[in-house]
């Protein structure tokens, strides 16, 4: 009868002990998980941050462009004035916007503002070649091919980090963490159109 007791009090305490142990993995999981999702939202921030520093770059030398387009194409105002309404619909978007995510009416904003840029330089290049010997042109053009390729390229690195983040917080069962820290799917900044894919045309060599 005491062994028995004895029998009973030792596989108790294995039990006890298993289940302590599970509690201690458990815990040192959740802490793991938890701080990887803290890292993995803090590079997309910081990745997201990069891309804003070249997007303001463009903020910056639109309306220089803008004005020294005019002085070849005064009569062309619509087109400037969508140029200029897009810029100042970026900038709303990006004021309005959380440091902590882009949101769909930043991309949708920026977006508006590569076609309106492509369709201005694409314009003028066709209308306008005299601007060809204009050298405050040619340097604004070529200051923007650089940060439209800086910003193209920042972009998809940013994307890369927001795959892996949306992964994270939707695969089992690291979205169990996800959900208690109230994480939501990032969306990707990208361009919809296949033909504004390609960065607007700058150059004219």
């Amino acid at each position: 009868m005491q062994f028995l007791s004895l029998s009973g009090v030792v596989i108790g305490g294995i039990v006890g002990g298993v289940v302590g142990l599970i509690v201690v993995i458990g815990i040192i999981w959740y802490i793991t998980t938890h701080n990887s999702l803290i890292s993995l939202k803090n590079d997309v921030d910081e990745s997201f941050s990069a891309m804003d520093v070249h997007m303001k770059k463009r903020y910056d030398l639109i309306p220089n462009l803008v004005a020294t387009c005019k002085g070849y194409a005064k009569h062309e105002s619509e087109t400037f004035t969508r140029v200029t309404a897009a810029r100042n619909a970026a900038i709303a978007a990006r004021s309005s916007s959380s440091s902590a995510a882009s949101g769909v009416d930043r991309i949708s904003a920026e977006r508006e503002l590569t076609s309106s840029l492509r369709t201005l330089l694409n314009f003028v290049q066709e209308q306008y070649p005299q601007l060809k010997a204009d050298s405050q042109f040619n340097n604004l053009s070529r200051q923007l091919e650089q940060i439209e390729e800086e910003i193209a390229r920042s972009r998809k690195y940013y994307n890369a980090k927001i795959k892996i983040f949306n992964n994270k917080i939707e695969k089992f069962p690291s979205s169990i963490v996800a959900n208690k820290m109230k994480l939501e799917r990032r969306p990707f900044f990208e361009i919809e159109d296949a033909a504004e894919r390609v960065a607007p045309k700058v150059s004219f060599d």
